[in-house]
């Protein structure tokens, strides 16, 4: 049998290392980092035909908030009936080119641009929407009759829930749209549903009321 003398792993006294300085490196190269640049991302947001009209007019409007607060590249495609965004090198925020789309579909759903701008002031607000049909087959002068519930004379019940629930609803046909925050949305959905299954305006008022009521204390 042949001994084998042991290797030795460490040659210097481990008492030492503590008095050794941190190694140096140098500064890496970014143009050497393929991780180091962000991917480019693009969206396109159809707009319907009845709201290309309305885009041209505020476009001024629209196109600023995006460059300036998020640093978007924006586009009006004519042609295609869309409106074009990417990121750049400009871009503030990684999850700015979702709030963007979500900006442009609002004003694509009806909302104003006021209402429209608070979605990329605030991380808290969604756009929910539904159709009367989701929530019960109705047809002909019963689904007549259940959108006048939920818009009301002169669209005064639309306007209540809006005031009582802190939210902007917009009707457009059988379909619903509803902005606000996630428990803002749902109560507003629970009003407009009690409106298409038959429940009096009177009935949800006094449950608005009580909505109401609830919201300024938590706000206090």
């Amino acid at each position: 049998m042949i001994d084998v003398a042991p290797t030795t792993i460490l040659e210097s006294d481990p008492s030492t290392l503590d008095d050794q300085p941190p190694p140096m490196f140098a500064p890496l190269d970014e143009s050497a980092a393929p991780s180091s640049k962000l991917k480019t991302e693009m969206r396109s947001i159809p707009i319907p035909p009845h709201r290309m009209s309305p885009l041209r007019k505020e476009w001024v409007n629209i196109f600023t908030p995006l460059t300036e607060m998020l640093g978007l590249q924006v586009r009006m495609n004519p042609v295609r009936k869309c409106v074009e965004m990417r990121t750049s090198k400009f871009t503030k925020e990684v999850g700015a080119i979702q709030k963007g789309a979500d900006y442009v579909r609002a004003f694509a759903l009806g909302f104003k641009v006021a209402d429209s701008i608070a979605l990329l002031r605030l991380d808290d607000l969604y756009l929910d929407s539904f159709e009367i049909k989701d929530v019960k087959a109705l047809h002909g002068d019963h689904l007549a009759r259940a959108i006048g519930r939920i818009a009301g004379h002169q669209g005064k019940t639309r306007f209540t829930i809006e005031n009582a629930t802190r939210t902007r609803i917009i009707l457009a046909d059988t379909k619903i749209h509803i902005m606000g925050s996630f428990q803002n949305i749902k109560l507003a959905k629970d009003a407009i549903v009690n409106l298409i299954l038959g429940s009096p305006p009177g009935k949800v008022y006094a449950s608005l009321r009580t909505v109401s009521a609830r919201l300024k204390q938590r706000a206090i």
